[in-house]
C-alpha cells in the first residue's frame, strides 16, 4: 500500500469515520485491547478504510451518525481499525477489552465483534478470521476446568487417542437399542461413547430410560473388560431447568464420577447455556457439539467467522472439548489451513492462529514461569494442574465426520499429536461383522500405528481389521469410479 493510497483514503473518512481509525496506534498488543483480524469487502458506496471504520463503529460504541451524547470516556472505548492490507482486503481492529461484560460473558463479546456488524449494508464480506486475547483479559474468563488430561486419568489411557463413537442411526432406536449399540462398543474395545447431537426426549426413547439403560450397559462391558468407559449425553434443552433437570438426572443415576460428560450443542443453545454448564459442573468434561457453524465458518462464505474464532472462544468458555474438524480427511468441509491451526490454538499453551500468536498465559508472557510452561507443553507435560492461576487449561479437539480405521493413521499425521478423542459412526458401525467387530477394529488400527505397522500388514493376524479395511477401501473405490464417470458425462 503506497502512502499516496493510504492518504487518500484517510481523507475519504467522515469526521464520525475519523473517530474509529487509527493507523498509528502505538503497541496495540499492550494489553488493552482484544484484537481481531477480518476479511471485509466493502458495499459499493464506499472504500474498504470506510466501510472498515463503520464496523468498528457499529461493534463497539458508534451508530451510523455521530451523536451529541458522545462523551470524552466513550470515545475512549471506541473500537479502531489500526491496521490494513489492501491486497488481501484485510483490516485489523482493536477492541478495548473494558467494554465487555466482566463477568466472564463470552456471548457478549460475540454480540460486539460479530453480532450486528454481519448484517450491515455497508459490507458485501465481512468475516473475522482471528483473535487475539492478552493476558489481563483472559484473567476475566474461566477457560476449562475438566480437561482431556482427567478423562486421560479416569480412562487410563495414554500415549493415543482416546477411541470414541457416535450412535448410529443417529435417531430412531429405542432406549434400550441405544444401550446394546453402546455395550458393543464397549466390549468391543472403545473407550467413548456420545449421543448424537439432535438426541434429546424423543416418545421413542425417553431421556430417563436411555440415562438408565447406558449406565446397565457401561456397568456389564467395565465388568467384563476391566476397563473404565464414558459417556457424553446431550443436555441441551428447551430451556434453563429442563437443561440442569438433564444434568441431574444423569448425576443422580448411580454414574461414577467421571465416566460422563455433558454434550451442549453451543451454537443452536447459545452461549449462556454453555458458560452455565462449565460454571455448576466444573468437575464434569463439557463437550461443545458445534452444529449450524458451518453457516458460519465454511471458507466459501463471506459473511461470519473462521474455524479458529469459534474454538478459541469455546476454550475461552471453559468447555473440555470441541469438535474441530476432520481437516479434510473425513466427510465434512475442512482442511489443515482451518482444522489443523484450530485444533492447535486449543491445544497448546501458545500457537500460531491465521495471523496472531495465542499465549493463554494470565501472567505476563516474559515471565519465567509463563515460559517454562510453553516448553513443558511442547514437551508434552501436564501443565497447569497445581498451578491453574497462571493461565487458561487446554481445550480437547474431538475428530468426528467420515472417519474409519483405515483413516485413523492419516489423520494423527495430518494432526501431529494423539491429543484428541475420535468419534467414528458409520466407520464402526458399518463393520461388516457389526459395532463390536468394528470397535475391536478401530483399536487395532491404534495398536498398528502405535507399532509403527502398516495396517494391512498388522491386518493379517487381525480379522477384525482386515474385514473393515476390505469393506472401506471397496467403498472408496465405489465412490472414485462413480466420481469419474460423472466427470466423463459432464
Amino acid at each position: 500500500m503506497t502512502k499516496s493510497n493510504l492518504q487518500t483514503l484517510i481523507k475519504s473518512l467522515n469526521e464520525k469515520q475519523q473517530a474509529y481509525v487509527n493507523l498509528n496506534l502505538k503497541n496495540p498488543t499492550n494489553g488493552e485491547y482484544l484484537l481481531t483480524v477480518f476479511h471485509l469487502i466493502p458495499g459499493k458506496d464506499m472504500n474498504i478504510l470506510q466501510a472498515a471504520s463503520e464496523v468498528a463503529a457499529e461493534s463497539s460504541t458508534g451508530t451510523n451518525f455521530k451523536v451529541n451524547t458522545e462523551t470524552p470516556f466513550s470515545r475512549e472505548m471506541n473500537a479502531l481499525v489500526y491496521q490494513l492490507d489492501l491486497k488481501r482486503n484485510l483490516v485489523w481492529i482493536a477492541y478495548p477489552w473494558r467494554l465487555f461484560d466482566r463477568k466472564g460473558n463470552v456471548q457478549n463479546i460475540l454480540t460486539y465483534i460479530v453480532g450486528n456488524i454481519l448484517g450491515m449494508k455497508e459490507i458485501s464480506a465481512l468475516k473475522l478470521l482471528d483473535v487475539w486475547f492478552p493476558p489481563a483479559m483472559l484473567e476475566q474468563y474461566d477457560g476449562p476446568s475438566y480437561t482431556i488430561d482427567d478423562m486421560r486419568k479416569y480412562l487410563n489411557v495414554y500415549e493415543r487417542p482416546i477411541l470414541g463413537t457416535i450412535i448410529k442411526p443417529k435417531m430412531g432406536l429405542t432406549a434400550s437399542e441405544y444401550a446394546e449399540v453402546c455395550y458393543d462398543f464397549w466390549v468391543g474395545g472403545g473407550d467413548f461413547v456420545k449421543n448424537d447431537e439432535p438426541q434429546a426426549n424423543q416418545d421413542f426413547c425417553p431421556y430417563d430410560k436411555m440415562v438408565q439403560y447406558v449406565k446397565k450397559a457401561m456397568d456389564k462391558a467395565v465388568k467384563e473388560t476391566g476397563k473404565k468407559k464414558v459417556h457424553s449425553f446431550n443436555v441441551s434443552a428447551s430451556d434453563f431447568d429442563e437443561m440442569i433437570k438433564r444434568c441431574e438426572l444423569i448425576r443422580n443415576a448411580g454414574f461414577e464420577k467421571g465416566s460422563y460428560a455433558f454434550l451442549i450443542d453451543g451454537i443452536t443453545a447459545g452461549w449462556m447455556a454453555v458458560q452455565t454448564l462449565r460454571r455448576r459442573y466444573p468437575d464434569v468434561f463439557i463437550h461443545f457439539h458445534r452444529a449450524g457453524h458451518g453457516g458460519f465458518t465454511r471458507p466459501e462464505n463471506p459473511i461470519g467467522f473462521s474455524v479458529l474464532v469459534l474454538s478459541k472462544f469455546a476454550r475461552l468458555a471453559g468447555v473440555s472439548g470441541i469438535h474441530t474438524g476432520t481437516a479434510g480427511v473425513g466427510k465434512m468441509k475442512g482442511s489443515p489451513e482451518e482444522d489443523i491451526v484450530a485444533a492447535h490454538n486449543i491445544q497448546y499453551f501458545k500457537s500460531k492462529g491465521h495471523f496472531f500468536m495465542q499465549e493463554w498465559t494470565k501472567i505476563p508472557e516474559k515471565d519465567k514461569d509463563a515460559i517454562k510452561l510453553v516448553h513443558e507443553d511442547l514437551a508434552h507435560h501436564v501443565i497447569l494442574e497445581d498451578d491453574s492461576w497462571r493461565g487458561i487449561k487446554k481445550c480437547c479437539p474431538i475428530i468426528s465426520g467420515g472417519l474409519n480405521p483405515t483413516k485413523l493413521k492419516p489423520f494423527i499425521e495430518i494432526m501431529g499429536n494423539v491429543d484428541f478423542i475420535t468419534t467414528m459412526g458409520a466407520g464402526v458401525h458399518a463393520h461388516p461383522d457389526g459395532t463390536r467387530a468394528g470397535a475391536t477394529a478401530l483399536v487395532q488400527a491404534c495398536e498398528a500405528y502405535k507399532k509403527n505397522i502398516d495396517i494391512h500388514e498388522y491386518a493379517k493376524t487381525h480379522k477384525e481389521l482386515a474385514k473393515s479395511i476390505e469393506f472401506f477401501e471397496k467403498k472408496k473405490e465405489s465412490a472414485i469410479k462413480i466420481a469419474m464417470k460423472i466427470e466423463k458425462a459432464a
